[in-house]
């Protein structure tokens, strides 16, 4: 990754992206500490730096110390392989696909970003590979299997991705083998592991082996000592630490505390909060909206945040419509209600859960506020309070109530 220097009016802002002090890089071009330092020199306003490794003691291992794991794995497969790493990587493919040419492999890219990183990576030279050791998807099965390395995306169990459809026998052009090397060269980003455990028993049933081992994978991420280095070598007025979970965000902070950085000069940020940095001062000032926008695939618009909630709560709890007729005079049900359930209980269970229903609703009725029959908004509300409170005494559960009653 490149880190970014940003000169303005107020000073020098510095954000390292994603980082880690790799002294043997796999392109030979190590982290230009020099500059670093000279931007220090000259005085840097503030410092944005990556926190994901906030609790790692260890020096991040360099990317070429996966070399010798990826090379063992590659020796000892007698099928297929399928690699599985970050598309953005380009020095762990770079390198995988190094060990599967050595082993005699043609090289099979499948994913979209794996194939466009790839792609504009040696377009611009910063990997080179002659182009006749690459194979299309729709080759592979008129191959043998020893001869075929597939690097693809999905370390993460996605289940729109490549791997994952390819584990659950969706693929259009791969199946998994019992013969078939499954490499995952990467580490469960936190919040992903329930995904990755799925798409590992998918994998596993399919009779595929998996490799998972630690030293297949490096972290691209400062350790602790490397957070210090940057903070030494850039010697920022402000600091704000990003990039990562709010504890390794906090973390960072006790470090950067630790480096000279005064406590009233950090910042920890929450998605969407907005910094004004000034020479003499800086803070939080406004918030922009933030989080997932939800589109409907069939005509590409957006569907509103309240249509999401409503079918989230279809899906967990159900819904109950009740249509009665109610006697205005005597507030007495003039017919048995009707009770349409979807979610709550079984089919051979309506009858029981409707007669339940129409006890609730007389026992409504019976003890109904005077004059709430004359607004039938207010009387259908009372009642959705009604049934709601029943059934979660009952079931533990807020179905979504739809209450229909028609005075007369």
């Amino acid at each position: 990754s490149s880190s970014l220097a940003i000169t303005t009016d107020a000073g020098t802002i510095i954000h390292t992206g994603d980082f880690k002090i790799d002294y043997t890089p796999v392109d030979g071009y190590t982290a230009d500490l020099h500059r670093l330092a000279h931007y220090g020199d000259k005085g840097v306003l503030c410092l944005l730096s990556d926190s994901t490794n906030s609790y790692n003691t260890v020096a991040t291992g360099s990317e070429l110390s996966v070399a010798p794991a990826l090379d063992r794995v590659f020796a000892k497969a007698e099928g297929r392989i399928l690699l599985s790493t970050f598309s953005s990587n380009i020095h762990r493919v770079y390198q995988a696909i190094q060990y599967g040419i050595k082993y005699g492999r043609k090289i099979c890219v499948i994913g979209r970003s794996m194939e466009r990183n790839i792609e504009i990576a040696m377009q611009y030279d910063y990997i080179k590979f002659p182009k006749n050791i690459f194979v299309e998807p729709d080759e592979i099965s008129h191959m043998n299997d020893k001869d075929v390395l597939i690097v693809t995306t999905g370390s993460q169990g996605e289940p729109s991705s490549a791997l994952f459809r390819m584990s659950t026998g969706e693929h259009r052009h791969v199946k998994i083998k019992p013969t078939d090397l499954i490499v995952l060269s990467s580490r469960a980003i936190p919040g992903n592991e329930g995904s990755i455990s799925g798409m590992l028993n998918h994998l596993q049933r399919a009779g595929a082996k998996v490799a998972y081992d630690k030293d297949i994978h490096v972290s691209g991420h400062a350790s602790i000592e490397e957070q210090k280095l940057m903070l030494r070598l850039v010697n920022p007025k402000f600091f704000l630490p990003v990039h990562g979970e709010f504890n390794h965000v906090m973390k960072h902070k006790e470090t950067g505390m630790m480096c000279g950085v005064p406590e009233r000069n950090i910042l920890l940020m929450t998605d969407g909060e907005q910094i004004e940095i000034a020479p003499k001062f800086m803070r939080k000032v406004k918030t922009v909206k933030t989080g997932k926008t939800y589109i409907d695939n069939q005509n590409n618009h957006q569907i509103e945040n309240d249509i999401v909630l409503d079918r989230q709560k279809l899906a967990s709890d159900g819904v109950v419509m009740i249509v009665a007729q109610v006697d205005k005079q005597h507030s007495k049900m003039l017919s048995k209600p009707r009770v349409t359930t979807f979610g709550i209980v079984a089919d051979k269970q309506d009858k029981a859960f409707a007669k339940e229903m129409e006890d609730v609703l007389e026992h409504f009725l019976i003890h109904l506020k005077d004059g709430l029959i004359e607004n039938p908004r207010g009387l259908e509300n009372d009642l959705r309070q009604i049934v709601r409170k029943h059934i979660y005494r009952k079931m533990k559960k807020y179905p979504l109530i739809v209450p229909n009653v028609f005075i007369h």
